[in-house]
């Protein structure tokens, strides 16, 4: 833990939404949902007029039109809100060399790093004028958490939505945890904060009085361990730019388990995507797959699949995520998927279509003739990839159906 609050969360108010309605003045002020806009369509964001609605991410489309009959529904325009977004991560490289991106509207800065800031008054006036900065570059605005710590950051960038700017000055931690719900907490979904309800334990405070021995006991020893670091305000996670990674991964956990199998491999198709898309936009390639999978009784299974070449391919890609999930059992509920791609590399094999198909090719059977790709499909909504519901009102939860 720092002894001043230099680490900076942004994250961007409704930013597909909003990212619309500066494009079309039209749409200013009106309910702007944005999603599938087909029978399986989920809710990306929904702009704050329609949440007034009940219209929130993750919601089924057609509850979001039940909801919102009048609203302008608009299937995403992810060339539109790339463009936005690199305007946005730009401005925070102005800042520092260490800037980890989240999604395409959420962001750590380690502003030491940067010199811009190295106690409580300059990181106060670096957030504010960042925000300021934004606002003039794009028209939207952003929220913003400063702390001591990532975690700590992210919690006072939710408290300071929308549009605010949230400082948690360094020893305050665990008096300002205490009375917030246990659900404030990263990775703390509606199943687990109902397991600890049951426990009689609802507030992050009661979480840190019952122990790092009763949580292990309770939810098992990496989530327990975890739970109760947490509670206490400590998190000491560097900032990590994304090109220093040695992996790219997402992963979303939903508000309820899933239970059908069709749902399950429809999510990690959407997974696939977006990790691709994050790839991408890091300059890398990648050649070995791994599918992550947390059941409902908190049990995580990973498996792994190691491509003859590094890929950005994300037909490559969701086709052997798909493999990795024929091999899981899934019986019980899925609480967290993810899909990540490691091994990464700056260059990418070009044949690869070839080899999933090879892969996927019985023993014995020829080979066609090698073809070019076709375009790549056009990817998923990458919104708030936060497991626990944080960020832009869990939008990590959130897809874009058919």
């Amino acid at each position: 833990m720092r002894a001043a609050p230099t680490i900076l969360h942004l994250d961007m108010d409704a930013f597909y939404a909003s990212v619309e309605q500066a494009a079309k003045p039209s749409l200013r002020g009106k309910a702007v949902i944005v999603g599938g806009l087909g029978p399986r369509g989920v809710v990306a964001t929904a702009s704050y007029e329609a949440r007034r609605f009940g219209v929130h991410s993750a919601m089924p489309m057609g509850q979001a039109r039940r909801l919102c009959p009048n609203g302008a529904y608009l299937i995403p325009r992810f060339s539109l809100y790339r463009a936005v977004s690199d305007r946005v991560m730009a401005l925070l490289r102005e800042l520092s060399p260490l800037v980890e991106p989240l999604s395409l509207d959420e962001a750590f800065v380690d502003l030491e790093a940067g010199g811009t800031a190295f106690d409580s008054a300059s990181a106060r006036a670096t957030g504010e004028r960042l925000r300021a900065d934004i606002r003039a570059a794009t028209g939207l605005s952003g929220s913003v958490g400063l702390a001591a710590s990532k975690m700590l950051a992210k919690v006072a960038s939710e408290e300071a939505k929308p549009d605010g700017l949230w400082l948690i000055e360094p020893g305050t931690e665990r008096e300002l945890l205490a009375p917030m719900t246990v659900r404030t907490l990263p990775g703390v979904g509606p199943a687990t904060g109902e397991h600890l309800r049951r426990a009689g334990i609802t507030t992050v405070g009661e979480l840190a009085e019952a122990g790092e021995d009763e949580l292990v006991r309770m939810v098992g020893r990496s989530h327990g361990v975890a739970l109760y670091r947490m509670a206490l305000g400590l998190d000491d996670r560097p900032v990590v730019a994304e090109r220093d990674a040695k992996s790219v991964s997402v992963e979303d956990t939903f508000d309820v388990d899933l239970h059908d199998r069709v749902r399950i491999r429809f999510e990690v198709q959407r997974l696939a995507e977006r990790c691709v898309q994050r790839l991408r936009a890091s300059g890398h390639s990648g050649r070995t797959i791994v599918l992550k999978v947390r059941r409902y009784d908190f049990s995580t299974l990973t498996r792994s699949e190691t491509l003859r070449g590094p890929t950005d391919d994300p037909t490559v890609v969701r086709e052997a995520a798909a493999r990795l999930l024929e091999a899981v059992d899934t019986t019980g509920g899925v609480r967290l998927l993810g899909v990540g791609v490691s091994g990464l590399a700056d260059y990418t094999q070009e044949d690869l279509f070839a080899q999933a198909e090879s892969l996927a090719r019985p023993a014995g059977e020829a080979e066609a003739p090698p073809q070019l790709p076709g375009p790549a499909p056009a990817p998923a909504p990458d919104p708030d990839p936060a497991p626990g519901g944080g960020g832009e009102a869990g939008e990590a939860a959130a897809g874009v159906g058919e």
